[in-house]
């Protein structure tokens, strides 16, 4: 059974962790490929909840196979917390795998990351400042330290010693800083790694192995499309590819290894921290949305910019996914709403309308929405399981986004709990047993 990828198709933050608990209850492993605790996936199973950061979301099952994909760049204090709290919850991780090829963040990235917005003033990019830009670009330069190089005093010290050197003058405030003592780094990070040997592993052929034998896979994106660094809103973006191409590099599986790619969307859009945002809502109507649908960030507890669906985005991130699912989420907080507007295309600065998503900044970022208007419906949604179960109004607002983006609907979420979804009539029988049993 080749694997299916979940990807983010809008700004982040559309309900990604609860698509993969779902897939994952019936999966034999589950792959986080790219990113790192700048994500925040929030999980509620009954009356608790579960806000993961770098830990993949199967965790909660016993016996699944959770890899930290060698794409992830890990900060070992984060994994090692969030870990502890897991265990203090009654919950197993020795599931968990961690890819030794993986990049660690250092204190001195964190360090970086605060220098860098506060230097850009009001033209802050709104990264998280948790390391993860710092991070990527000593992968690149061929700077950075990898999980591996933990489990080796020697290697350790001289990699940190060659990381610092070529930021001696950036770190100049920070050189009292305890935090960047080289022999304090070293055994902090040492020590680090004894906590999280047990974990260390080669993942990609741990995934190979489950793929060869048939086994079911699901690959974890964090973010979003577009904020992808190479096809998102640039410079408006995360530090890593949070498309689907990005799994076969971040887990180390081919392409040959994906069967299935769905992409995950609000029923609404939302964006965090700065940047283009075309149907962005500053009234009333983008407040309530917010107050609805509890738009604050589980890594950082920011309240997000809202505004209608953006089906040109949309387009784009199916296009550039090749998705072959859509699930649709948060369908729920529509409820009451007389009428909702739809972004089918773009007005730019100079009155010219267009229905593909700019290649151009210029042109993105004076970009307004120009909307179609659907009927809303006034039933709650909580309830509903099958399609037939939901409002007319609200199967043709489906309808509507479906045919536009050209791609079915697997999945659509009516609510917070876990159960609180519905299965579409295109997925694919093997990733939605309990519709099929139904």
């Amino acid at each position: 059974m080749p694997g299916i990828v979940i990807v983010g198709a809008q700004w982040g933050d559309e309900g990604k962790g609860k698509v993969v608990d779902l897939l994952a209850e019936q999966a034999d492993m589950v792959v986080r490929f790219q990113g790192g605790n700048n994500a925040g996936h929030t999980i509620v199973r009954g009356d608790e909840k579960f806000a993961f950061h770098l830990v993949p979301s199967g965790i909660l099952y016993p016996g699944k196979t959770c890899i930290i994909g060698n794409g992830v760049v890990v900060d070992p204090r984060v994994l090692t917390d969030e870990l502890d709290g897991l265990r203090a919850r009654g919950i197993d991780v020795s599931g968990l795998k961690v890819s030794a090829n993986a990049h660690l963040i250092m204190p001195y990235h964190l360090l970086l990351d605060h220098a860098g917005e506060a230097k850009l003033g009001r033209l802050q990019i709104g990264t998280t400042k948790r390391g993860i830009g710092p991070c990527y670009a000593d992968k690149a330069a061929r700077l950075g330290i990898r999980v591996q190089d933990m489990l080796d005093e020697k290697i350790l010290k001289k990699k940190i010693a060659a990381a610092l050197e070529p930021k001696r003058l950036s770190l100049r405030p920070y050189a009292r800083d305890p935090r960047l003592d080289l022999q304090t780094m070293t055994e902090e990070y040492l020590t680090f790694g004894h906590r999280l040997e047990q974990f260390i592993a080669d993942t990609a052929t741990l995934a190979h192995r489950a793929l060869d034998e048939g086994r079911r896979v699901v690959f974890e994106g964090a973010q979003a499309t577009m904020l992808d660094i190479d096809h998102g809103t640039y410079p408006f973006v995360t530090s890593s590819n949070p498309v689907a191409g990005a799994a076969c590099v971040g887990a180390g599986v081919g392409p040959r290894d994906i069967q299935e790619i769905w992409g995950v969307a609000k029923a609404y859009t939302t964006r965090v921290g700065a940047g283009p945002f075309p149907t962005e809502l500053h009234d009333e109507t983008g407040e309530e949305i917010r107050r609805r649908g509890g738009e604050f960030g589980t890594t950082t507890g920011r309240p997000r910019r809202t505004g209608w669906m953006d089906l040109v985005a949309l387009k784009y991130a199916a296009r550039l996914n090749t998705l072959s699912g859509l699930v649709v989420t948060k369908l729920d907080v529509f409820s009451g709403f007389d009428r909702i507007r739809v972004a089918t295309r773009y007005r730019s600065q100079e009155e010219a309308t267009f229905d593909r998503f700019p290649y151009h900044q210029s042109v993105l970022h004076h970009a307004v929405g120009e909307y179609d208007e659907l009927p809303g419906w006034r039933e709650d949604l909580a309830d509903c399981r099958t399609p037939s179960d939901l409002p007319v109004n609200a199967r043709d607002y489906l309808r509507f986004i479906s045919e536009a983006v050209d791609v079915p609907i697997t999945l659509i979420g009516v609510g917070p709990g876990r159960e609180q979804v519905v299965w579409g009539d295109a997925v694919p029988e093997q990733f939605a047993p309990e519709r099929q049993a139904a």
